[in-house]
């Protein structure tokens, strides 16, 4: 066999066993995450901290190092869309949980919408959670 012959065969090969691994690999697709509340209740107030876990819903485990691109926190469960509030991504936690500060200024049911990006996956986790605010 010539050197380019070799090459060609050498290739080849890689090729073949690159399908062959690859059609084992289990991936998961965007429907199979999704975002829980730690705790669904807050009291109303400035400056209340929400955790949130992004869990693989297949494997149960959390997801770390998401990439939260969307946080919109409003009272639209209540029949007031237009009552927003200020969110902010907080640090810390365990790792596949997200921390977000935010002000809660009236009792009753606010909407947490999220959207992020999980590494090595195409397409965005979009979530729509519910918490309720008391005194």
């Amino acid at each position: 066999m010539k050197k380019p012959d070799i090459a060609r065969a050498f290739q080849a090969a890689l090729i073949g066993l690159t399908l062959i691994g690859s059609a084992n690999v289990a991936r998961a697709e965007i429907k199979d995450y999704e975002f829980k509340l730690t705790e669904p209740t807050v009291a109303v107030g400035r400056d209340k901290i929400v955790t949130v876990q992004l869990l693989n819903k297949k494997t149960g485990k959390p997801v770390p190092d998401a990439v939260i691109f969307a946080t919109r926190l409003d009272m639209a469960p209540e029949g007031m869309p237009e009552m927003i509030t200020k969110i902010a991504r907080e640090s810390g936690g365990e790792p596949g949980s997200y921390r977000f500060k935010a002000a809660f200024g009236m009792e009753g049911k606010w909407l947490l919408s999220l959207g992020a990006k999980v590494q090595g996956e195409t397409g965005t986790v979009e979530s729509k959670l519910l918490i309720t605010a008391r005194k």
